[in-house]
């Protein structure tokens, strides 16, 4: 499941991936700038709270392999279990491979867990199928099409996923399940947000992040934006008033630009998804 790790204030300290192999046997997919502090703040937790053991893999690389093609071009590497059977953030184990239905571009895929030998093998394998490495800069650019927050920009410790566009991802259910945050995110709940995470699209110049966003409720701020190869135009999420909607203007080099907050994703399966 795609889920977050909070601090006792309800803050994001990241975003992760667990999965559950056993009864009480998890795997937790950590961003790998935030993996050491991570771990850190686990361990601290298990420790002074929980009777559970830790066990960080150093030795296990990640590969992302991510487009519509994806699943085709990699069935073949993974013998009689074809990824196609797996659902969204499900796992298999097939080969000697972890395999996860995820990823982190708004595109089909899967991700892929393996030792070092194991990771260049498979590498070599998928290039001669031809499939083609991807920078950060795509990523980071498929991701923001997607509307998928970055940590550090969208989202932080001292932001809740309630004023991240991430409250769906929290379990209320039961009343009396206990997790680091939650009196925090209860009464700000309760309280009602005053700031919340959307879209922004606009024709008339680029986006980048801590630009101003000036709405008829109060300004706010550019927490990620990008020009967007599939659309044509400049995308971007923000972090504006409540009750902000409709137009907007960003400003840009001194200059009031009109644009237009909306919900994301901005692209679906690379269809345009806001007329």
């Amino acid at each position: 499941t795609y889920t977050v790790m909070l601090n006792e204030n309800g803050g994001i300290i990241d975003d992760l991936i667990v999965y559950r192999l056993a009864d009480q046997t998890y795997r937790a997919i950590f961003n790998a700038g935030t993996a050491t502090a991570d771990l850190e703040w686990i361990q601290s937790k298990a420790v002074s709270q929980f009777s559970v053991d830790i066990s960080p893999r150093h030795d296990l690389n990640i590969l992302a392999i991510q487009g519509p093609d994806a699943l085709t071009k990699s069935s073949n590497v993974f013998g009689t279990t074809p990824p196609e059977e797996l659902k969204p953030f499900r796992c298999i184990e097939s080969n000697g491979f972890f395999v996860g239905r995820t990823g982190y571009t708004g595109e089909d895929g899967i991700e892929v867990l393996c030792g070092t030998e194991q990771a260049k093998l498979l590498w070599e394998s998928l290039h001669d199928m031809g499939v083609r490495p991807c920078g950060l800069g795509a990523r980071d650019t498929l991701r923001l099409e997607a509307g998928l927050n970055l940590n550090g920009q969208d989202m932080n410790p001292d932001i809740s996923p309630l004023a991240s566009a991430l409250g769906w991802v929290v379990d209320w259910d039961p009343e009396e399940r206990q997790f680091i945050g939650r009196q925090a995110l209860t009464q700000e709940r309760t309280r009602g947000l005053r700031r919340r995470l959307t879209g922004v699209v606009l024709k008339g110049g680029i986006m980048r992040s801590g630009q101003e966003v000036l709405t008829d409720s109060g300004s706010g701020v550019i927490t990620s934006g990008s020009y967007s190869p599939t659309l044509g135009y400049s995308v971007a999420l923000a972090r504006v008033p409540a009750a902000a909607t409709g137009t907007c203007k960003v400003v840009i080099r001194n200059r009031e630009i009109e644009g237009r907050l909306v919900r994301p994703p901005f692209v679906r399966k690379g269809e345009k998804v806001h007329k």
